[in-house]
């Protein structure tokens, strides 16, 4: 079976955005134990390779390889496999890959982490990125509302045999009504109430996202610029509790 939250079963994931592998490691130390999951996205991969993947998991921390794969199913099918064969616990792929693809993704990540002698890793789809409201995709991308093409997108993962889907904090009620309630949902776009809204159109507080069903929030820059880290964490968790 996929492996879930990690003991501390809080469901923070702290996304590494960094270009040098020391800084990441740094802040893993400060606040892996903390939560649910570190995030390595494109940033630190492409600047340090799957080496970023090895170093912070050998510090006990669990990884979601926020990978955004989307080509053919073969050329999708091979990397998700190294990435099963790193040991990650979550990575994701593009829903507008289609079926084939999200199928292809899905089961070469279980062979790659069978073959690491790592537990199966969560597979999950990006829907919609949470940068792109509505005016942007009906105007430049010319598709539906936000809500109404997340939730087709997060069927169609859930048929592909996903594990659950990124999406906005406000499309999570209308996912788990559609694809049940064990269907994992992961949020970015997360802003506790002291923080900058940054470059994320459709934000929530972790307050809302724990209130619609979100299963794991990703959270970066408030916790990665703050001047203790620890102490931002811990403040997440109280709002994400109360």
């Amino acid at each position: 079976m996929p492996v879930g939250m990690s003991t501390s079963g809080n469901g923070l994931i702290v996304a590494l955005d960094f270009s040098d592998l020391q800084p990441a490691l740094d802040m893993a130390e400060r606040v892996a134990s903390q939560v649910s999951m570190l995030k390595v996205g494109l940033e630190l991969f492409n600047s340090v390779g799957p080496r970023a993947i090895t170093e912070l998991r050998e510090t006990g921390a669990r990884i979601f390889y926020d990978a955004k794969l989307y080509d053919i199913p073969n050329t999708v099918a091979g990397a998700a496999a190294a990435a099963g064969r790193l040991g990650v616990s979550m990575i994701n792929v593009h829903a507008l890959g289609g079926r084939a693809m999200m199928e292809a993704a899905r089961e070469a990540a279980r062979r790659g982490a069978r073959e690491g002698g790592f537990p199966a890793p969560l597979v999950i789809a990006v829907t919609i990125v949470t940068s792109l409201g509505d005016r942007e995709l009906r105007e430049e991308l010319g598709l539906p509302n936000s809500s109404e093409q997340v939730v087709r997108l997060a069927s169609l993962a859930k048929a592909a045999g996903l594990d659950g889907v990124v999406a906005s904090v406000h499309e999570v009620p209308e996912i788990k009504r559609a694809c049940g309630s064990d269907f994992v949902t992961v949020t970015p776009g997360i802003r506790p109430h002291w923080a900058a809204r940054g470059d994320q159109a459709r934000v929530a507080t972790p307050a809302e996202a724990i209130a619609a069903g979100a299963d794991y929030l990703v959270i970066g820059r408030p916790i990665t610029s703050a001047k203790d880290p620890r102490e931002a964490v811990a403040s997440i968790i109280q709002e994400m509790t109360e």
